[in-house]
């Protein structure tokens, strides 16, 4: 299947379908409960929505030298989603922003964990298998996950009624958290400790063009969080029902899922890596000049296809060059080393900057959305340049 071992593929796929349907259960859409039922101001939302960068700035260095050294990948998989699982539904029922945020905190944590392994026990047994270039239809996965986790939230609410308080986000990572635990322990196969561990992922600082992609990924990926914060309200200020906002964000997943089958490989071995990367940043750049203009509904909605297109060709490729240039035995690291990047710091200073932005643009309980965008609009310009300037993207 897709040139590999077919239960191999499936083992794989189902991680990654289950790891991001996990994710994508509640995060693009819990910042409605806290700004709506909730009632959180824009920068208590930022700290609720800063919990998985904070998890990922500490966490993933952490469990990377730990699977390359010391316990097998799946083993560490398994136990942590057994955890987060208990602490999804406890969030799901706490009301005060003091505890939700610390019950949030320690989810992260253990999240946080998990997500550079799946890409290392991926990269793996690919690369075991003689199947390294097959990455894509194993990574196609993740956005259908975040994209299926999405409509079958808008069903529930269509038919149960619970969209307006919120919480059912959170139930539903909580159950999708209990399968992943069942399927890493049972199912994923034997990925043990390298016996060659001790090359330093952080000596690829030393690379200028390495350096300069791992500076672009601490800024650019964080400009995300504007769009998670902000879009859910965005489109109900723009027409668009609360029940509805998933279905719709959901485009950005399905976008995604194509143009990872049957864009990001072709791309990435034509244009090489420093235009595919190009081309994620330009398309968040693209898809906040629509956002500046707002109107009409039905280009809000159409302009979501550009976050899946940007998430594909930045986060999924960046993370596909840190794998082609990883030292040997330090596969865990390497990945560990980009997610710290991209979903830590960059996901953390983006959700501060995000809050303080949001509250400077609230006035009478109504957002300037215009001039709210346009600040991420002008962060992704800069590293749109930056990427054209001064990275080189070889392997």
């Amino acid at each position: 299947m897709f040139g590999m071992d077919s239960v191999l593929y499936l083992k794989l796929s189902a991680m990654m379908f289950l790891e991001f349907a996990i994710w994508g259960a509640w995060y693009p859409v819990l910042a409605a409960r806290l700004l709506g039922p909730l009632g959180f101001s824009g920068k208590q939302t930022g700290w609720i929505y800063a919990t998985i960068p904070l998890g990922c700035i500490f966490m993933p260095m952490l469990a990377g030298q730990v699977a390359d050294r010391w316990i097998n990948t799946e083993l560490i998989l398994a136990g942590a989603h057994l955890v987060g699982t208990l602490l999804l539904f406890i969030a799901a029922w706490k009301r005060k922003f003091s505890s939700l945020f610390v019950t949030l905190l320690v989810y992260a944590l253990f999240y946080a964990a998990t997500l550079p392994l799946v890409n290392s026990l991926m990269f793996y047994h690919l690369k075991l298998h003689e199947a390294s270039g097959k990455s894509p239809y194993i990574f196609m996965w993740a956005p259908i996950a975040w994209a299926l986790a999405g409509y079958f939230l808008t069903g529930w609410r269509w038919v149960f009624k619970t969209g307006e308080e919120g919480r059912d986000c959170l139930i539903l990572g909580g159950v999708l958290s209990v399968v992943m635990a069942v399927v890493c322990g049972a199912l994923l196969p034997n990925t043990p400790p390298s016996a060659t561990a001790g090359a330093s992922a952080l000596g690829m600082l030393k690379d200028a063009s390495f350096l300069i992609f791992v500076l672009i990924s601490m800024a650019a990926p964080g400009m995300m969080q504007f769009y998670f914060l902000g879009t859910a309200q965005f489109m109900q200020d723009n027409g668009i029902s609360a029940k509805n906002v998933p279905a719709a964000m959901a485009i950005a997943q399905a976008t995604q899922a194509a143009a990872t089958l049957f864009l990001l490989g072709w791309i990435v071995q034509h244009a090489g890596y420093k235009w595919t990367l190009t081309l994620g940043a330009g398309s968040w750049l693209v898809l906040f000049a629509i956002y500046v203009i707002s109107k009409p509904a039905a280009l809000i909605v159409a302009g979501q296809a550009f976050h899946g297109v940007a998430y594909v060709f930045f986060i999924i490729a960046g993370q596909m060059y840190a794998g082609a240039v990883a030292p040997e035995g330090a596969g865990a690291s390497m990945q560990a080393l980009i997610f710290t990047a991209q979903s830590g710091i960059a996901l953390f200073l983006g959700t501060q900057l995000a809050g303080v932005v949001m509250d400077k643009c609230r006035s009478e309980g109504r957002f300037q959305w215009g001039k709210l965008w346009a600040v991420p609009g002008a962060i992704m310009a800069v590293c749109v340049l930056a990427l054209v300037l001064f990275f080189k993207g070889t392997v």
